[in-house]
């Protein structure tokens, strides 16, 4: 797989190439690594490309979880703990998840446990590979990095992407960097309030 095309938010690239350029030389390396062809493994059962092989979401997951997890990039969960008081999760949101509890507990409320997990972490940065539905991607910008940001867990958020020429050869319904880019871009330059890094790839 190659990278054809980034995009910086709140300055994520810089903060990678200034602070991390190991683990930027990693992730580069896992994409390059990919054989792209290996991962044409998925006879399309839909109507309008029927009998095509397409590229296999399963099959590309499959192998940059393996490249990941050899250069010690690991699963990772941010926990907190949420309750119906929208003034109250504003008071407790940037603590920690033991004072979370003990502060919605303190106020006569139930605190509900919550997690967000992140597949590959390490060393502060994150990185999510998505070859899933649309609405996956704004979960992953808006809630994933933006927990692990706000729980100090992480200091930047990578998220990649299929170019439309790679989803065009995909199943129906799979996000792709330059409308993901569209939607990040129309939030606004300060949303979501994590550093980003978007990359978009193909064969």
């Amino acid at each position: 797989m190659r990278i054809v095309e980034q995009y910086s938010h709140l300055n994520g690239l810089e903060y990678l190439l200034v602070h991390k350029p190991e683990l930027w030389t990693q992730i580069r390396s896992v994409i390059t690594d990919i054989d792209a062809a290996a991962c044409r493994t998925k006879t399309s059962k839909e109507v309008r490309t029927k009998g095509k092989l397409l590229y296999s979401p399963i099959e590309m997951n499959r192998n940059f979880n393996t490249l990941f997890k050899s250069l010690s990039w690991s699963e990772q969960r941010t926990a907190y703990w949420v309750t119906s008081d929208a003034q109250l999760i504003r008071k407790t949101m940037q603590l920690s998840a033991d004072q979370q509890k003990a502060e919605i507990e303190a106020a006569g409320l139930r605190p509900i446990y919550s997690y967000n997990q992140t597949d590959f972490v390490k060393e502060r940065v994150a990185v999510e590979v998505q070859f899933g539905k649309y609405s996956f991607v704004a979960y992953d910008l808006f809630v994933k990095h933006m927990a692990f940001y706000v729980g100090d867990v992480i200091d930047v958020g990578v998220e990649i992407l299929p170019m439309k020429e790679l989803q065009e050869q995909m199943s129906s319904g799979v996000a792709y960097y330059e409308g993901e880019l569209y939607n990040l871009i129309r939030e606004g330059r300060g949303v979501p309030a994590v550093p980003l890094v978007l990359l978009g790839i193909a064969p």
